[in-house]
């Protein structure tokens, strides 16, 4: 099994146990700003490119997100 692999299966089963224990999407946006901040921290402690690279990222989720909206499927 592939790095990729294990991470999607590891992310897979912390959403499972998100929804588990709280089973209204609302009140998952405290979970994914949490996520969003973590990920922020490990990019920092990076070269300052990786923050960079990392605002560029929220743009393209940005994006995606509108797209989803738009379109009521993720790409």
């Amino acid at each position: 099994m592939s790095k990729e692999s294990m991470l999607r299966d590891d992310l897979l089963e912390i959403v499972k146990q998100i929804a588990r224990l709280q089973s209204n999407p609302r009140t998952w946006l405290s979970w994914v700003v949490y996520f969003l901040a973590r990920l922020e921290e490990q990019a920092t402690l990076g070269s300052p490119a990786n923050r960079e690279s990392y605002l560029e990222m929220l743009s393209a989720l940005q994006e995606e997100i509108r797209n989803r909206m738009q379109t009521g499927g993720w790409h």
